[in-house]
């Protein structure tokens, strides 16, 4: 029996004695510790009472527990395998992910269409996408057009209508047409390796819940190998006889019950868990941290533009003023916002070309932040911007004013146009609210949330955007620099904000923000700056974050309170302290089993959030 238990020791205890000593070079102790000390000191006994019987005073005495050892080395061996089980299904969102890449692509070099590995397609490459396939990298639409379903990407089951310009994504389907995109990423730099790669490093992060229990396990450990040689000693000094085996007992199990298996499950089972369930929901989020946080928000601020409303204004009135025409007013605000990159200037310039307008050519043109453009149009010195520039400027607006008032309560963003330092008229967009914004905002009021608009326009603007999704409190006419800021002084108030975005100049306030919230269809830079990403652009996504984040964290304090209670509870029995009362002692093998059933609830406790599902507006 001796000889057949060294096997077992070495082959499968082998990493406990492993563990061990790599814990001791660091001058630390861990649950390995525990079991590889609780193991030997049962092979030790018991090859002391085989081989030298004669030294105990009573033959009772020289009793074997080689059963302990093996049984209890099989069953944290089980516990464990159970534990990388139930760690592999909770990273099936990654296995699937990786699954939803094409092996193949079809592209068109030297006119002639070519079957090669996914590896080798480069940007710039045509690939020629037919229905029924997966699109092999990113890119942009070329031509044809096709319905293509992206809800691995997002979650929603409804294909999206895709046609020339329109960016395609790697791994997504294509449903009905066939069409032609011109490849934009390719390999790692995909949608969906990064995907893949955050979620990856989200699940092997750490959050500070968990760093208070590793503090812990460090002092645990130690601590019951003082309470197992403490219990030893009591129990050979005045313990039963015989006292030697009783005492031994003790010990063994007093350091195999109190191993923290459970414990240091706890919170990286319903970590990777959690993240996983936000993957297959289209939220991508960065670290455990940003999930612990994410369960303690209680102020929401929301970026207007791209985020509430769906970012893509359109042109809506022009009011000239005076001796300018209507035309003159669209040819001469078009021409100077051909050069900025801000969206209200898309749909000015988009506006104009529907209307045949001619563009002039612009001279010594600047952007002025938070203000507007300025610049030189037919010998004409021209600002177009808000009423901040005009007042700046020291521009009298007549009438304007006005015109600007009711176009604002109207929800319109009204910009003025100045030629020559006299007031030339207004240009007017708006941008529509997206459909699910206000059902949205809703239901983040009812779980006790604040909600807070952001935005640079105006505060008549923003006020009647606001009044149709149901925000109440606005901070209106925020420069870009200024968002962070604002960001500041509610942290300031005592609140917990995250910060919803998804520009380049949001980046400074989701970064600031306790945790960033970037919507997946905006810039690279807002996206880096966050710590959760929705892939779509819906912020639905964002009630679905703080769901899933408030169901793993409550998931994560059931698991440690469940690991805190059982070695609580099963010291002292281990220790003996029922004994004196019911005559019961604990055996190794019980305790053993006890460990492992510890183990195996922490698990089954954390796959219950492989089947929560965030509720639907």
């Amino acid at each position: 029996m001796a000889w057949l238990t060294i096997p077992v020791m070495v082959w499968s205890g082998g990493q406990f004695f492993t563990g061990m000593w790599e814990g001791l070079k660091h001058r630390s102790a861990n649950m390995h510790t525990l079991i590889a000390t609780g193991i030997s000191a049962a092979w030790l006994y018991s090859a002391v009472a085989l081989l030298w019987p004669g030294i105990f005073p009573d033959p009772a005495m020289a009793e074997v527990y080689y059963d302990v050892t093996t049984v209890v080395t099989a069953l944290v061996v089980l516990g464990m395998a159970m534990e990388v089980r139930a760690k592999g299904r909770s990273s099936e969102a990654i296995k699937k992910l990786i699954g939803l890449q094409p092996k193949t692509a079809h592209v068109l070099r030297d006119g002639q269409e070519l079957e090669i590995s996914v590896d080798d397609v480069v940007v710039g490459d045509v690939v020629i996408v037919r229905p029924g396939e997966k699109i092999a990298v990113d890119g942009i639409v070329v031509e044809g057009t096709s319905a293509v379903d992206e809800s691995m990407l997002t979650g929603e089951s409804l294909p999206v209508s895709k046609e020339p310009g329109q960016e395609v994504f790697s791994g997504t389907l294509n449903k009905t047409g066939s069409f032609k995109f011109k490849a934009t990423k390719v390999q790692q730099d995909t949608a969906l390796a990064n995907i893949v790669e955050m979620v990856r490093q989200a699940q092997g992060s750490r959050i500070p819940v968990q760093r208070i229990v590793d503090k812990v396990s460090a002092i645990f450990t130690p601590g019951v190998i003082i309470l197992a040689i403490l219990g030893y000693v009591i129990w050979y000094d005045f313990g039963p006889q015989p006292s030697y085996i009783y005492a031994m007992i003790v010990a063994v199990t007093t350091l195999i019950i109190a191993c923290p298996c459970a414990l240091g499950m706890a919170t990286p089972m319903s970590l990777t868990t959690g993240i996983g369930k936000g993957a297959e929901n289209g939220i991508l989020i960065r670290s455990g941290e940003a999930l612990q946080i994410a369960e303690r928000l209680n102020t929401i601020v929301l970026d207007k533009t791209g985020t509430i409303t769906e970012g893509k204004p359109s042109l809506t009135d022009v009011i000239p003023l005076g001796r300018f025409t209507e035309t003159e007013i669209l040819r001469i605000g078009a021409s100077i916002e051909q050069g900025s990159e801000h969206p209200l200037a898309g749909a000015i310039l988009d506006g104009a070309k529907d209307q045949g307008v001619t563009f002039v050519q612009v001279v010594g043109f600047n952007a002025i932040p938070g203000h507007g453009v300025e610049g030189v149009v037919e010998g004409k010195r021209v600002l177009f911007g808000n009423l901040k520039l005009m007042r700046k400027e020291g521009i009298p607006l007549a009438d304007l004013q006005t015109h600007a008032t009711r176009l604002a309560d109207e929800g319109k963003t009204p910009m003025y146009l100045a030629i020559d330092g006299e007031a030339a008229g207004i240009i007017a967009v708006a941008d529509t609210v997206k459909e699910d914004s206000a059902d949205a905002i809703t239901q983040l009021k009812k779980m006790g949330l604040e909600v807070v608009m952001l935005t640079g326009d105006n505060e008549r603007t923003a006020r009647a955007i606001a009044k149709q999704v149901g925000v109440d409190r606005v901070l209106a006419d925020v420069l870009p620099q200024d968002k962070a800021e604002n960001v500041r002084k509610l942290q300031a108030e005592g609140k917990k904000v995250a910060m919803v975005g998804d520009g380049i100049n949001d980046a400074p306030a989701l970064t600031q923000a306790d945790v960033g919230i970037a919507i997946g269809t905006g810039t690279d830079v807002a996206i880096e700056a966050s710590d959760i990403t929705l892939i779509k652009g819906s912020l639905k996504g964002v009630v679905s974050a703080i769901q899933i984040s408030r169901a793993t964290m409550r998931n994560v304090y059931q698991n440690l309170f469940g690991a805190f209670i059982y070695n609580a509870a099963g010291l002292p029995v281990a220790l003996g302290i029922l004994y004196p009362f019911l005559g019961i002692l604990l055996s190794p093998l019980v305790a053993a089993a006890a460990m492992a059933f510890s183990s195996v609830t922490v698990v089954a406790n954390a796959n219950r959030l492989r089947n929560f599902k965030p509720k639907e507006l």
